[in-house]
C-alpha cells in the first residue's frame, strides 16, 4: 500500500482533485443535489494543542450543519465520528429541513461511529479500519461523491485517494500558507498591513533573538506576542510585557543586552490556556516553530475576521465577515462571533480579505480561508481605523458553521456591496454565535434534557421568521457542561435577545443564580 506522502499516492490525489475541478459546475447548479458527500471531522492538528479545549471531542459535531443539505432531494450523506453521536441531535438537525419529510432524509444518512475515543485523529482511526474504509468505499458512488472535513493533512489526503474519491480543501503540500509564518509572507505580498514581527524560528534562542531585534526596531514597544507556528484559536499564543524591563537597560542597549533581559523574562509570558507553562511551551517551539510579532495596542479594539472561499475552478468568493468575541487572560482566545462585522470596516476588510484569496489561488489552494484581524483607531476621535490582518486559516473555523447553518437554513444570499446576508424573504439577517456556553450547573444535561428544554420554552428555529437558535456541540453538556448555539434574528438587538434568553433558560432550568454570560457584554456598534 502506498504511504501517506508516497509519490503514487501524490499523483492519484492531484488527479482526483483535477476531476473534482472537472465537474465542480455541474455538482454547485444541480438542484437536485445528487451527490453523495463523505463528512470527517478529524481534527487532524497537533493533539496536545488539542487537549488545551474542554470537550476537543464533541467537536466533531461541528459539521453537523451538514445535514441540511438533506433538503436537496438527491443529496445522500455520510457521517463519521469517533463515537455514537446522540440520535437526539440527529433528530433535531433533520426536523429543520424546510419541506422535507424527516423519514426521506434519514434514509438517505449513513451515521458510522468508529468506536474509538483515544487522542489519534479521526482520520488515522478510520485509515486504521480496512473494514470499515471497504463499507465507506462500497457506499458511495464515486463519480458523484466527495468529502469533506475541518482541515486537510496527509491523513485526509490518503484517506480521499484510499476512497476514490477527491477532498474539498485544500492540498496538504500548501498547508504552510495557513500557518502564522506563512500568512505573515502572504500579507507581505499582498501589501496588506500586518505587525512588525519574525519569520519562523525554530529554537528558543533564535526566538529570543527575533524579540531582541523586535525590540530594538520599536524601541518604545510595550508588549510582544509569541505564537505557535501551528497553533488555534489563541491557544497558542504568550503575551510578553516588556514595561518591567525597561528600567534595566542601558542609555543605547546592544543587542546582546536585549537578548538577556528576554531570555531571563521569557519563562514570564502569560498564557492564553490556563494549562500550559513555559516549561512545556518552550519544548514545543522546536516541534512546531514559532513567531514573535508587536502586540497592537490601541482602545476601542476589534478582532474581526473575513471568509472566502476559492472554488476548484479558481473563482474567489466572498462569503462573510464576522465580529469575533475573543476571552482568556488577554483577550486572544476564540469564544464566539456576531454577523455581520461592523459596518465601519467589514467592506475595507473584505476588499483585502479577497486580494488574500486571489494570492492562495494562484498558489493552488481552494475551499475555504479566514483572514483574521486586528482593528483599533488611527487617532483619539475613531474617525480612521487601522485595519492589521494578523493571521489566515486554511480550515474549517469558528464562524464556519453559525454561517453555513444561517446559509442552508434562510436559503439566502451574502451581498458583497453592503457585507450584509438576506433571507428569502427579503430581511438582512444577524446573528450570534458560541461554542463556549459553558457553566459547571449545566453539567448532568443530557441531550433529551436540552430537547426538552427547548420545546418547553421553544428556543427552536422558526422557518416562518428565518429566527431563533440552533444549538450545536449538544453531546458536550453532560461530562463538560458546554454547549454551542447560533442566535439567528432580523436586527443585531434582536440576535442579542434571542441568545440572551437561550442563555438565560439555561441558567433558571438548572437552577443558576449568575446571569452574567461572557458575550453579552459586547456591543454591536462601536461607541456603545
Amino acid at each position: 500500500m502506498a504511504t501517506l506522502s508516497s509519490p503514487e499516492t501524490l499523483d492519484r490525489f492531484k488527479a482526483l482533485q483535477t476531476s473534482l475541478s472537472d465537474r465542480w459546475k455541474s455538482l454547485e447548479t444541480d438542484e437536485q443535489g445528487d451527490v453523495d458527500i463523505l463528512v470527517v471531522p478529524s481534527f487532524s492538528v497537533d493533539q496536545q494543542e488539542l487537549q488545551k479545549i474542554d470537550g476537543f471531542l464533541h467537536y466533531e459535531e461541528r459539521l453537523l450543519f451538514s445535514l441540511i443539505r438533506l433538503r436537496n432531494p438527491r443529496t445522500r450523506l455520510i457521517y463519521i465520528t469517533s463515537q455514537p453521536l446522540p440520535p437526539i441531535a440527529i433528530d433535531y438537525y433533520l426536523q429543520l429541513l424546510p419541506g422535507i419529510p424527516f423519514s426521506h432524509a434519514r434514509d438517505r444518512l449513513l451515521l458510522v461511529p468508529v468506536y474509538d475515543q483515544s487522542l489519534k485523529p479521526l482520520s488515522q482511526k478510520i485509515l486504521e479500519r480496512p473494514r470499515l474504509m471497504e463499507r465507506v468505499r462500497n457506499a458511495l458512488r464515486p463519480d458523484r461523491a466527495y468529502m469533506v472535513c475541518y482541515n486537510s493533512t496527509s491523513l485526509e489526503r490518503s484517506l480521499s485517494v484510499q476512497l476514490g474519491i477527491p477532498l474539498l480543501a485544500a492540498d496538504p503540500e500548501l498547508l504552510y500558507w495557513g500557518t502564522k509564518s506563512g500568512s505573515r509572507q502572504i500579507f507581505a505580498e499582498c501589501g496588506l498591513p500586518h505587525p512588525d514581527g519574525s519569520a519562523l524560528v525554530k529554537t528558543v534562542n533564535d526566538l529570543v533573538k527575533e524579540s531582541a531585534l523586535l525590540w530594538e526596531r520599536q524601541p518604545q514597544l510595550q508588549r510582544m506576542v509569541v505564537k505557535l507556528n501551528e497553533g488555534f484559536s489563541g491557544e497558542g499564543n504568550g503575551i510578553l510585557n516588556l514595561a518591567p524591563l525597561y528600567p534595566q537597560l542601558s542609555s543605547q542597549p546592544s543587542i546582546a543586552e536585549r537578548m538577556d533581559l528576554l531570555d531571563a523574562h521569557l519563562p514570564s509570558l502569560v498564557f492564553e490556556s490556563v494549562t500550559e507553562s513555559w516549561a512545556h511551551y518552550g519544548a514545543r517551539v522546536p516541534i512546531l516553530g514559532a513567531i514573535v510579532e508587536a502586540y497592537i495596542e490601541g482602545s476601542p479594539k476589534y478582532s474581526p475576521s473575513f471568509q472566502g472561499r476559492v472554488t476548484p475552478t479558481g473563482e474567489v468568493e466572498a462569503l462573510s465577515t464576522h465580529d469575533q468575541i475573543l476571552g482568556g487572560p488577554n483577550g486572544q482566545v476564540y469564544l464566539g462571533c456576531r454577523f455581520p462585522a461592523n459596518d465601519l470596516y467589514r467592506l475595507q476588510m473584505q476588499e483585502l480579505g479577497l486580494r488574500v484569496g486571489r494570492n492562495l489561488a494562484d498558489k493552488g489552494v481552494f475551499e475555504r480561508f479566514g483572514v483574521d484581524f486586528v482593528v483599533v483607531p488611527r487617532s483619539d476621535d475613531v474617525a480612521e481605523w487601522d485595519v492589521q490582518a494578523i493571521e489566515i486559516n486554511l480550515r474549517k473555523g469558528g464562524t464556519t458553521h453559525p454561517f453555513m447553518t444561517l446559509k442552508l437554513l434562510t436559503n439566502g444570499e451574502y451581498d458583497t456591496q453592503t457585507g450584509l446576508f438576506t433571507g428569502q424573504k427579503g430581511t438582512a439577517k444577524y446573528y450570534v454565535a458560541s461554542d463556549n456556553l459553558q457553566k459547571p450547573q449545566y453539567r448532568g444535561l443530557l441531550p433529551n434534557d436540552l430537547m426538552d428544554i427547548i420545546a418547553h420554552h421553544h428556543l427552536h428555529f422558526e422557518s416562518g421568521s428565518e429566527t431563533g437558535t440552533v444549538f450545536h456541540l449538544i453531546g458536550c453538556l453532560s461530562e463538560f457542561g458546554k454547549v454551542g448555539l447560533t442566535s439567528i434574528g432580523n436586527s443585531p438587538a434582536e440576535a442579542d435577545a434571542i441568545y440572551r434568553r437561550a442563555a438565560e433558560v439555561l441558567d433558571a432550568e438548572t437552577q443558576a443564580k449568575d446571569l452574567a454570560h461572557p458575550l453579552m457584554p459586547l456591543a454591536w456598534c462601536l461607541g456603545q
